[in-house]
């Protein structure tokens, strides 16, 4: 499997759209300087720093991962592609489909006791999620729903949405979107 090259991407992204460093981080939240130091391969983003870049540059979070060609159908558990560090971050997200080149996307979420992920979301893609390992909350627009180990919920595209464990474990929940969007 090839390298993926996230500053190059990022770089390309940004040119593409005609905007300066400057101009993307004030729009983005993210500093320049890490802009500057991701682009370089000097820093690897935080997912959360990814979104809030692809939001502003309206590019997909998925295309930052997507390799060219996909020629692996196998997944084998210690090779997953994890996005986050799994001993720095509250969210590990890891890509349970060989990349993102089909119509779908398979991943596992572990959210660590007391996380939530970044902030309320949406995609232009539906979500289906299955709690591997709960309790999990969720909050989909203005509801809040309470899911236990063995529960699953849908939810529809551009609904705002996000992820909190208030409980003393770990939480592992299972989901696939379509299209892809990570």
């Amino acid at each position: 499997m090839a390298e993926i090259n996230i500053g190059k991407k990022l770089q390309t992204f940004r040119a593409e759209k005609g905007m300066s460093i400057r101009e993307l981080a004030q729009a983005s939240g993210v500093t320049a300087s890490m802009l500057s130091q991701i682009e370089r391969g000097l820093a690897n983003p935080s997912i959360k720093t990814l979104k809030d870049i692809s939001e502003t540059l309206n590019v997909p979070l998925y295309l930052f991962f997507k390799e060219e060609e996909e020629t692996e159908i196998v997944v084998r558990k210690d090779k997953r592609r994890t996005m986050g560090k799994p001993e720095e971050q509250d969210t590990v997200y890891s890509l349970l489909t060989p990349g993102s080149m089909g119509n779908i996307e398979f991943c596992i979420m572990e959210l660590h006791e007391g996380a939530e992920s970044a902030r309320m979301v949406s995609h232009i893609g539906e979500e289906v999620a299955y709690v591997l390992d709960g309790p999990i909350e969720v909050y989909v627009d203005e509801n809040h729903y309470v899911l236990e180990t063995g529960d699953s919920i849908r939810i529809a595209p551009q609904s705002l949405h996000k992820w909190a464990n208030h409980s003393e474990k770990a939480a592992k929940i299972i989901f696939a979107i379509s299209p892809p969007s990570f």
